[in-house]
């Protein structure tokens, strides 16, 4: 019975997530562009372990109109080189049970008009959810618009703290509490 609840719970979360991804849809399909299989890696270095985790599913919209950027990753598809370290990850630190999602939505602030082909440096500000921490962030990337795709990237540090997870002082010389995180997603026109 409660496994049938938290996949019932996890369901719901995933839906709820799924709804507010593409609230940002609310212009023509000419205008909206989505992949999903963005890749979202992150990796910390300490003088004991390195923590290298890697996903290839998180959904990602983005808005040519409106500059509305969306990313939604589900926890447990991180991947670690390490099979013990990616259950740490899940029931431990991130509690993926609980916080089944991690999530950004935010907007470009610069006035670019991205239905041109460039390369463009952006500041985006939004919202990053991690371990259920709602976390107001300006995250520097680029995007590079091409006919019939965009590119966006982007190389930003998370800290454990900033979202409470909690590392145990047993393990505090295994893992730091800056993560470096790298984001990458090849976008094309949504149907």
């Amino acid at each position: 019975m409660k496994i049938t609840n938290q996949v019932i719970g996890m369901k719901l979360i995933i839906t709820i997530a799924t709804i507010a991804l593409f609230s940002i849809a609310n212009s023509s399909a000419q205008t909206l562009y989505k992949a999903s299989n963005a890749s979202v890696s992150f990796f910390s270095k300490t003088p004991i372990e390195d923590i290298d985790g890697k996903s290839e599913t998180a959904t990602t919209l983005i808005n040519l109109e409106t500059k509305d950027i969306a990313f939604v990753i589900q926890n447990i598809s991180f991947i670690f080189p390490n099979k013990l370290m990616q259950e740490h990850f899940n029931e431990k630190y991130m509690e993926s049970e609980k916080y089944p999602m991690s999530s950004f939505r935010g907007n470009v602030q610069e006035n670019i008009d991205l239905k041109v082909a460039g390369v463009y440096q952006v500041t985006v500000k939004g919202k990053l959810t991690i371990h259920g921490i709602i976390q107001e962030r300006t995250i520097t990337g680029t995007i590079t618009v091409k006919e019939g795709s965009i590119l966006l990237e982007s190389n930003f540090i998370v800290k454990n703290s900033d979202h409470k997870i909690e590392i145990p002082s047993l393990v505090a010389t295994k893992i730091a509490d800056e993560l470096d995180v790298k984001v990458k997603a090849t976008l094309i026109p949504k149907k």
